[in-house]
């Protein structure tokens, strides 16, 4: 967030705009900014702030929710992440997409059903589903999508290039599920030059 900025608590989120364009003093470890910062009228997900260049510097924040048939699934999310960053207006930055929850993963690979179907037996070996985790003595039974969400990492950050993600040939993004039947969210949050 710019310096002289401030974010409102709460759902809504947005930055206090100021009438004119002073930048800053610059401090040595950082780069010049600007005060004076533009807020998305009826965007509560959205946060817009201007650089000494001009330049729009954009926050946006969307969720993708999921409530899977079976326990353990794997989701193609790609295009669903595409379509948010497009909406989000950023031609250059990055975009975080997370799972909020501690029994599912992100992660990009291959869209192959045989590789998927080598992952799922692969956190399978690593962290079996068994009955004798110390976490199942606390009346949990999931201890093994704890770890198998562990082993594959819970989020990934991607670039984006000329408003698009920007990834390689076959890289695609995935949600997993370890722990399903319930509903769950990932968080999509898209930052970069507008």
């Amino acid at each position: 967030m710019p310096a002289g900025a401030r974010a409102y608590a709460g759902e809504k989120r947005r930055i206090e705009a100021s009438e004119d364009c002073r930048p800053v003093p610059a401090r040595a470890d950082s780069p010049q900014e600007c005060r004076s910062v533009a807020p998305l009228r009826g965007a509560s997900d959205m946060i817009t702030a201007m650089t000494h260049d001009g330049s729009n510097v954009r926050v946006h924040t969307d969720y993708l929710w999921f409530e899977t048939a079976r326990r353990q699934e794997i989701v193609r999310i790609t295009d669903d992440v595409a379509r948010i960053v497009e909406a989000s207006g950023v031609r250059e930055g990055m975009v975080l997409v997370s799972a909020m929850h501690i029994t599912a993963g992100v992660y990009v690979n291959d869209w192959e059903r045989g590789l998927i179907a080598d992952i799922q037996e692969w956190l399978e070996h690593l962290a079996p589903a068994r009955p004798d985790y110390r976490h199942h003595q606390t009346g949990e039974d999931n201890a093994d999508a704890h770890l198998k969400r562990t082993i594959l990492g819970h989020q990934v950050m991607l670039p984006i290039t000329s408003g698009a993600l920007d990834l390689g040939p076959w890289e695609q993004v995935f949600y997993a599920e370890f722990d399903g039947k319930r509903r769950k969210r990932v968080v999509v949050k898209v930052m970069g030059i507008a």
